[in-house]
């Protein structure tokens, strides 16, 4: 009987409206807001505001990447961009990195697209070197970078952005040759895509850049940018939710005082202090320049930077709800590491 009972068929999940009321995140974050009101409710309205404001100003990035996403999937364009990139691993590691580093994907806005390229079959290594060189630098940061801070800080962050790059995709190659990091989607996505939402794969291998016309293909992509929208959307919510509570409650002189001056530990401290302390490039420019005019040495300014804008708790939330832990535990990693070697070099050679 057990054996019998074994082979029926289980039932399916709920979807749709059912999918959302049981959705884990989205009731850990109706709780936290209840609980933000019951022991603070002098920070719910500022909470609830930052949330706004970050949810909006991310909006336009964030829907053309979830619609690039949804388009290269429903036109075929992923599987070209999977044979592409399947080529020989240090021309595609380097071109990543190049292409990253001139991008204009913010650390949140390049998820998705790093998902359409895992569920693609890219492998690993150009993805992360795209995606972790994307969010460190963009041609619009560029010229921000260089008004609020100098030219000089502007062109060694676009280095860095290619470096870190090169340091991640080299480093997840080497690892797969040794036989580790094999599988990188979290297994719930690899069968299924983002949310329950992966659906049928393009009718052809060939790409159709008008694929309106197609019945499929039009299903694959509202199919897609529903599924991808809600899985991400989701999960940078509770980020900036977690964001407005520690701009609320840790001083920022405490920041001042953490990675100030000339210390040693400055690049360190620097480096892991954005991961969590950072809150947009935009907003980093004033906050770094002033921290540099108060004594903070331009090599822990580069490292806090390039942290946070590789680790931001928007971008490592995204990215744990995506890859498995040994992936996400190696992004992290490689964002601390490549930010405090890039600190320390702009510190000798400067």
């Amino acid at each position: 009987m057990r054996t019998l009972v074994s082979r029926l068929p289980r039932p399916a999940l709920p979807s749709g409206g059912m999918a959302i009321l049981a959705d884990r995140v989205l009731w850990a974050l109706l709780a936290g807001i209840l609980l933000l009101g019951l022991m603070d409710p002098g920070q719910l309205g500022p909470s609830l505001a930052f949330m706004r404001k970050a949810l909006v100003g991310m909006a336009p990035f964030f829907a053309i990447a979830v619609a690039f996403a949804a388009y290269a999937k429903a036109s075929g364009l992923d599987q070209t961009l999977a044979r592409v990139f399947s080529g020989k691993p240090w021309a595609t590691i380097l071109a990543a990195a190049a292409t990253g580093a001139l991008s204009p994907f913010c650390s949140c806005g390049v998820i998705p697209v790093m998902a359409a390229m895992l569920r693609a079959g890219v492998p690993l290594a150009p993805v992360m070197a795209f995606c972790i060189a994307s969010p460190v630098m963009d041609p619009e940061m560029f010229i921000i970078t260089a008004a609020g801070i100098s030219l000089e800080f502007a062109v060694v962050k676009t280095i860095t952005a290619f470096g870190i790059g090169l340091l991640a995709g080299f480093t997840i190659y080497g690892l797969q040759r040794g036989g580790m990091l094999q599988q990188a989607l979290r297994p719930s996505l690899e069968a299924v895509g983002c949310c329950s939402g992966g659906g049928p794969k393009a009718p052809s291998a060939s790409v159709n850049w008008r694929f309106w016309g197609e019945e499929k293909r039009r299903h694959i992509f509202i199919q897609e940018i529903a599924s991808t929208g809600w899985f991400l959307g989701k999960w940078l919510t509770m980020a900036f939710f977690l964001e407005s509570l520690m701009i609320a409650y840790i001083p920022p002189d405490w920041i001042t005082r953490l990675v100030g001056g000339e210390k040693w530990t400055a690049i360190p401290l620097a480096a892991l202090v954005g991961i969590p302390a950072y809150m947009n490039g935009f907003a980093a420019v004033p906050l770094v320049g002033g921290l540099m005019q108060m004594g903070m040495s331009p090599g822990a300014g580069l490292a806090f930077m390039t942290a946070g804008a590789v680790s931001s708790i928007p971008a490592a939330l995204a990215v744990y709800a995506l890859v498995r832990r040994p992936v996400f535990a190696l992004y992290i990693a490689l964002g601390f590491v490549g930010s405090v070697m890039a600190g320390v070099g702009y510190a000798v050679l400067r």
